[in-house]
């Protein structure tokens, strides 16, 4: 039976493998639908072709870009604004748009730290995510992007403290600060082992992240395997109910 059908909100490409990944292909291998929306980056560029090959992985659609520039990126999207300075309504109405076409059950984003190093576009993915998770469900919010739809469930990819680990020390060896949260902030805790190997064959989709030093697809591809998947193995999840289930449930589990 199909697990529930899943929408990922993400900043960049590479975000979608790296912290949801294991939750991506378990969905789409159950027969649930799944998609993912990209907030920075634009059709044609390199990075939208490397999401393209990641998601064929994942089992979950072609990409779905907002088109705004990375914070820290310009060419990422020329003569558009970084993700961080557009209009507020004008990114949520864009979000909207999507969670209106995929009718998800679940969907999954940042953490409110931007998901451990703080990244101003993770962080703002989090924020134009939450307001577009419940404004797709009210019927005078953007009419113009389609017939209201509101998720059950928004899942946002975190790290306790207890499972910062051995990532936590790689992180600061590139003079990045780890954000995690409490233990018990955590509701979902998800073993993705059965699905490694389709989730590292996607963070390696990104060849042009993989390249570089500082990046986490780099900094992973230099470990041992067995390293590699004690970081990849596990994914965590706060959630956050948006709204009641058939037969009273207010949880979906990712």
């Amino acid at each position: 039976m199909p697990l529930p059908s899943l929408l990922g909100v993400f900043a960049h490409p590479d975000d979608e493998s790296l912290l949801a990944g294991g939750v991506l292909a378990r969905h789409a291998a159950s027969g649930a639908r799944t998609a993912v929306v990209t907030a920075t980056w634009t059709p044609g560029s390199h990075r939208a072709a490397e999401l393209a090959d990641a998601l064929r992985i994942l089992g979950a659609g072609e990409p779905r870009l907002l088109e705004y520039a990375d914070a820290r990126v310009p060419a990422s999207a020329p003569g558009r604004p970084r993700f961080v300075d557009a209009p507020l309504d004008e990114a949520v109405a864009r979000l909207v748009r999507h969670v209106r076409e995929v009718r998800p059950d679940i969907v999954v984003t940042h953490d409110e730290y931007g998901q451990l190093t703080g990244h101003p576009d993770h962080v703002h993915t989090h924020r134009v995510t939450l307001l577009a998770v419940h404004a797709a469900g009210l019927e005078h919010l953007h009419p113009e992007a389609g017939e209201p739809w509101q998720p059950a469930v928004l899942c946002l990819a975190t790290h306790p403290h207890a499972g910062v680990g051995e990532l936590g020390a790689l992180l600061a060896d590139v003079g990045k600060t780890v954000r995690s949260v409490p233990d018990e902030r955590v509701g979902a805790t998800v073993d993705v082992r059965p699905w490694l190997e389709a989730k590292w064959a996607a963070i390696a989709a990104h060849r042009s992240e993989m390249e570089r030093r500082r990046s986490l697809p780099g900094i992973l591809s230099r470990l041992p395997a067995d390293a590699r998947e004690r970081i990849l193995a596990t994914e965590w999840y706060t959630r956050l109910a948006v709204r009641p289930m058939p037969g009273g449930s207010r949880e979906l589990t990712v």
